[in-house]
């Protein structure tokens, strides 16, 4: 490195990464206080572990030991991200298994709810849809809570991803063999309406969730029994060939107790039964709604490539929890200054852009002062400062 932070020096702000990490500095004071629990002072500070945490999940790291790496001998990360005496690998990884799952939780809410209010509402004429959905995250041997099968390991996230803003809203984590179906009721808050897959079709469900004031659009098995009740015009030449209210289920086995919306729609000849108890929306509302079900794999698919999903830091259901919400922190606040700063998605282009924005930054902002004197000495001239 041609330069190196002096410590005790202040530390300058960078524009775009304070800016993109001004919600979370906006939020820390409301947040419930971390505390030690011992005598001994905290080693790293909530503000710390979550700054820590966003720069893991924007930057190349492979490893927990990679990150301390970093932290311990990049000018920026030490001098921006590290706690201001830095932090060792014991107090590091002791800190991410058992401290700041709470203030991780809370900040989670609270962003969610900032970025509700701020990004445009998508989809509007459909109301508030909450894809719901899980994904299975692979873990090692040794975890041993993680439950999944013979010689595998893997943990499991229950997400509820708000389509109309495209951002994640709730999630829950177990292990890989957790139901999915308990975690609706959770998700969705009355009047929302759950957009869901074939594996979560249980008649009972659809009867409970309707009793809780919970909408939902979900796919169900094509073998499924129905007794028709009235069927529902169509408009001819569409894609949809029914339309009709009916009990789902077996009469005295599983049949569902109140009615149903059961539409039918097909696409390159293959056929998508969707039961819903939203029946002031059109059958092609419907099938659209469903449709953009689709948008939360692609959520999962950027979320695990781009922001390291995969490069476990903890191996405890808490330490990995803490991770995953800062995971899903990091996309909210790219998802604000994407909005902010392009008026645009979140996409792997502006993450890119993003990330050299801050490292251009630090080559000059950190390097220079405001009058233009060298801050840690002029450089050689003759020196070659290329990265190779």
């Amino acid at each position: 490195m041609p330069y190196a932070w002096i410590p005790g020096t202040q530390k300058k702000k960078h524009d775009t990464y304070f800016k993109m990490m001004q919600p979370v500095n906006n939020t820390l004071p409301d947040l419930t206080p971390l505390t030690s629990g011992c005598n001994r002072p905290l080693q790293m500070t909530f503000e710390d572990q979550i700054n820590i945490l966003v720069y893991f999940h924007l930057e190349e790291h492979h490893s927990g030991r990679h990150l301390l790496q970093v932290l311990k001998e990049n000018d920026f990360a030490r001098q921006y991200v590290a706690p201001e005496n830095g932090i060792e690998k014991s107090s590091f990884f002791e800190d991410i298994s058992s401290r700041g799952l709470e203030q991780m939780v809370e900040l989670f809410g609270k962003l969610y709810m900032k970025a509700a209010k701020q990004l445009p509402k998508g989809h509007a004429e459909l109301s508030d849809l909450t894809i719901i959905d899980g994904s299975l995250i692979n873990a090692v041997l040794s975890m041993y809570w993680a439950d999944y099968r013979n010689g595998a390991k893997k943990a499991k996230v229950h997400i509820g991803f708000d389509l109309n803003r495209g951002i994640p809203k709730k999630i829950f984590l177990t292990d890989g063999k957790g139901d999915e179906r308990p975690f609706v009721s959770k998700i969705l808050a009355p009047g929302e309406t759950g957009v869901m897959d074939r594996y979560y079709q249980r008649h009972k469900s659809f009867d409970e969730w309707q009793a809780e004031g919970n909408h939902f659009i979900c796919r169900i098995k094509t073998s499924t029994t129905r007794e028709e009740i009235r069927k529902n015009n169509i408009q001819p030449g569409g894609i949809v060939f029914y339309d009709a209210v009916v009990l789902l289920g077996t009469p005295y086995v599983n049949q569902t107790e109140k009615e149903v919306r059961l539409v039918g729609y097909r696409v390159e000849n293959v056929d998508y039964w969707i039961a819903t108890d939203r029946h002031d929306l059109s059958a092609e509302q419907i099938a659209l709604a469903y449709k953009l079900r689709w948008n939360i794999e692609i959520f999962f698919g950027w979320w695990k490539r781009y922001l390291k999903v995969y490069h476990l830091i903890s191996r405890s259901q808490y330490g990995l929890m803490v991770q995953v919400l800062a995971g899903l922190i990091t996309y909210i606040l790219l998802a604000i200054y994407c909005h902010d700063e392009y008026q645009e998605h979140v996409s792997v282009v502006r993450l890119r852009e993003i990330c050299i924005k801050i490292r251009n930054e630090m080559s000059l902002a950190d390097i220079v002062n405001d009058t233009g004197v060298w801050l840690y000495g002029p450089p050689d001239s003759g020196a070659s400062y290329a990265i190779t």
